[in-house]
């Protein structure tokens, strides 16, 4: 074992010469002489800068397109085209059979999952009615008198409160119809182009982000100070129940969806606690 091992080393150690002639003349043109041991390392040179050179190539210039089963730039953003596809579409689906069970439930008498109740209607201070204990009691009128000026003080407070709140503009865009309380129009229309972002007006919470058959994609913010922004129709809703925002981060896309729209529009409301506002005597569109 050792002889042979000895025998290798030697033939590593021998000297060869590589020599080139010129055809016709037999005149020594080029002449090398290398070692076994030299010849091995030079190999082993060569073949890690040829290694070297093609990982580079592959990795880091277009070439790598040209490799059989590589995909292309095209197929590469197809491929991530196809997963946010998916991604939106099994969205969708959860969106879709959370309304059928709520829908189910409801039907059961049951109370559904992640609801909110339904907002008040707005409240005018003309339409609030007061039953005396003794309507011949003069003293008793004053009394109720007395308590509804405290109420209109405690509301002025209140409205000025609001007005010192810096909101974010929800939608930048046309104003096409305003704040009605009746017929029912408890907030206002803003229109702009196709696929526009929608905004948080403050910090808040999403209490509520899914279907509603007159307003389609819906998405309900609860904030501090008691107030709650509403958004309706959208064609996408881009936050879930539960979620965290900030003022003037995007939480919808502006859409078209639900039975009662006449376009693509955003329909803004703002509330405090549980009576409706009118978002422009608070807000700079």
């Amino acid at each position: 074992m050792k002889k042979q091992k000895k025998q290798i080393v030697e033939r590593l150690k021998n000297r060869y010469r590589i020599t080139l002639f010129n055809d016709a003349t037999f005149h020594e043109s080029f002449s090398l002489k290398l070692s076994g041991l030299r010849m091995f390392t030079a190999i082993a040179v060569v073949a890690s800068v040829l290694v070297a050179f093609t990982t580079l190539v592959i990795a880091y210039t277009p070439l790598r397109e040209l490799i059989p089963g590589y995909p292309s730039g095209e197929m590469r953003k197809q491929i991530i085209q196809n997963s946010l596809t998916v991604d939106s579409l099994q969205y969708q689906l959860e969106v879709r059979d959370k309304f059928i069970q709520n829908f189910q439930t409801l039907i059961k008498g049951e109370v559904p999952e992640e609801t909110v109740q339904p907002l008040d209607t707005a409240i005018r201070i003309n339409q609030i009615q007061f039953s005396n204990f003794n309507h011949d009691s003069v003293f008793q009128d004053k009394i109720l008198e007395e308590k509804l000026n405290l109420s209109l003080l405690a509301n002025e407070k209140e409205v000025k409160k609001l007005s010192e709140i810096h909101f974010f503009v929800p939608l930048r865009g046309n104003i096409t119809s305003e704040f009605k309380t009746t017929p029912d129009h408890f907030g206002i229309d803003i229109t702009a182009e196709d696929n526009s972002r929608i905004s948080s007006v403050l910090d808040g919470t999403v209490i509520f982000a899914g279907w509603t058959t007159d307003a389609g994609y819906v998405l309900q913010v609860q904030h501090s100070n008691d107030l709650v922004s509403v958004y309706k129709h959208n064609s996408e809703l881009l936050k879930r129940i539960g979620d965290k925002v900030r003022a003037g981060e995007a939480i919808a896309i502006m859409g078209n969806s639900g039975e009662v729209t006449t376009g693509p529009h955003l329909h803004f409301e703002l509330w405090h606690k549980g009576v409706a506002l009118d978002p422009q005597n608070y807000i700079n569109f």
